[in-house]
């Protein structure tokens, strides 16, 4: 059977060389033939991102992904089978075929297999893999809407995918295989408890720059234009009272049971650390277009919440420049 002319049209852009925006369950990705250097290199262009920095390879299945490497090894295999598809990245040994324009240079390659099922539809048109890091400029608020990645890139795309609002709504967790034990280099959609579970050992987080270089490690990232704050439930009132004197225009992402003073612009999130993360870039979003300055309450450190925890530090974290 045909694939439906949405999917055949951007299959045509991307053996043209184009770039295409498509939908993750993650966010949407800004995305081109990981096998066209020129293709890549325009990934690279639009996004303002260094080439150092590598990109993240979509496949359609576990099968197209082993031809990427050197071998995924016994604890890819099992991260591969209980999680793909679905928002985790495996970082593995690149085989020789795989480009330096993809791996930012390293011995590395970083594949996921995604579990939205357009993004599924069309690797398996394609059928091949797909460069895609997220479809934004570089350091900014990741996309989780077709809106999000019009309103920024433009005609800088050729062509966007909507594949509506993004179910998880931050990126995938990054595992690192090349190192043993296994590193946490990420987290993100997939949480730290569920792969320790299926690893039967524990995992370290790398929270900063490492021998091996992968996406979302730099101090400032994901960062909305607005300055932003982390305050804790508790100190949430009177922080948002004293930056309100000084004559600010506050905006706060907390639940609904966290009391805040009268001034400011209230952007609810859910309680729960999987809602949080679904509707993050979302709210960030909307605070930019509200307010100069936000408030956030992070969740607790479990589950999706370490994810949270982390877009959210790095995107108050002093920006460059």
């Amino acid at each position: 059977m045909a694939p439906p002319p949405e999917i055949s049209r951007a299959v045509d852009v991307l053996r043209a060389g184009g770039l295409i925006a498509l939908p993750t369950e993650t966010v949407y990705g800004l995305g081109a033939d990981a096998s066209n250097d020129l293709a890549v290199r325009r990934i690279f262009a639009v996004k303002g991102r260094p080439s150092s920095h590598p990109l993240i390879v979509h496949l359609p299945s576990v099968e197209r992904a082993r031809e990427w490497t050197l071998g995924l090894g016994e604890a890819g295999e099992k991260l591969a089978r209980a999680f793909w598809p679905g928002a985790l990245t495996l970082i593995v040994k690149r085989n020789a075929t795989v480009s330096d324009a993809v791996t930012g240079g390293q011995d590395t390659v970083g594949l996921r297999v995604p579990s939205h099922p357009l993004a599924l539809e069309l690797l398996r048109a394609f059928g091949g893999g797909i460069a895609a890091p997220s479809a934004n400029r570089f350091g900014k608020v990741s996309p989780t809407t077709a809106q999000h990645v019009r309103d920024e890139l433009g005609s800088d795309v050729d062509l966007v995918l909507d594949g509506g609002p993004s179910q998880v709504g931050v990126e995938s967790t990054i595992v690192d295989l090349t190192h043993q034990p296994p590193r946490l280099l990420r987290p993100g959609g997939i949480s730290r408890e569920a792969i320790e579970a299926v690893l039967g050992a524990p995992l370290t987080l790398v929270t900063h720059a490492t021998d091996v270089r992968a996406p979302g490690l730099l101090e400032s990232h994901y960062a909305p234009r607005a300055g932003l704050w982390l305050v804790t439930a508790e100190a949430l009132h009177d922080e948002a009272q004293r930056r309100l004197a000084t004559g600010a225009r506050v905006v706060v992402l907390a639940p609904a049971s966290v009391p805040v003073p009268a001034g400011v612009v209230r952007l609810e999130v859910p309680e729960g650390d999987a809602g949080f993360a679904q509707v993050l870039y979302a709210r960030l979003r909307e605070a930019d277009a509200l307010g100069d300055l936000i408030l956030a309450v992070p969740p607790p450190e479990s589950g999706l919440g370490l994810a949270v925890r982390d877009r959210l530090q790095r995107a108050a974290a002093p920006r460059p420049g």
